[in-house]
């Protein structure tokens, strides 16, 4: 939901919003709240993007903003950066991945939206995963592939998680 009234970017910033919200050319849109899946999904995610092995490279940091363009900030449920990134409170240097959890009430054009505006930033790609379908899709500039099984990496890094691991936080207990 957007709101109608218009503010602006340095309003957002020093705004608190009880789930954070984004900023789209001078709206404040609300992010649905995750369910128990999403939750699920992106504490496996953050556990395995935190392993040992790259985390003196690589920092994995939850619902951090990202400034996509002067006139918006997305809120990725994680956000990859490397180590050496610059400390800043609210990221505007491309992170190396951002990573999308859907819920139910999340829709494919606002989806594809938040897609573009961190690939338009730079992100070099962008994971979107889908809890019910069990399905993740890659998403690099022009071009969208999607997985049920196998190993996402990132070129370059030893990031390489199995999607049969991540989504296994799914199994009833």
């Amino acid at each position: 939901m957007a709101t109608t009234a218009l503010i602006s970017a340095s309003e957002y910033l020093k705004t608190s919003y009880e789930h954070d919200a984004e900023f789209v050319d001078g709206r404040i849109e609300e992010r649905p709240v995750g369910e128990r899946d999403h939750g699920l999904l992106q504490r496996k995610l953050l556990l395995l993007l935190s392993a040992a092995s790259t985390e003196p490279y690589f920092l994995c940091i939850p619902e951090l903003r990202v400034q996509t363009s002067n006139s918006r900030f997305r809120v990725p449920d994680l956000c990859v950066l490397r180590a050496d990134a610059p400390d800043e409170q609210v990221v505007t240097i491309p992170p190396l991945l951002c990573i999308e959890i859907l819920s139910p009430e999340d829709t494919m054009q606002r989806t594809l939206a938040r897609v573009r505006d961190f690939l338009s930033m730079g992100v070099p790609e962008v994971w979107v995963f889908e809890p019910e379908l069990r399905i993740v899709q890659r998403c690099i500039p022009g071009n969208m592939t999607e997985y049920s099984d196998g190993r996402l990496e990132v070129p370059g890094t030893p990031i390489s998680i199995s999607i049969h691991d991540v989504f296994s936080a799914l199994v009833k207990r």
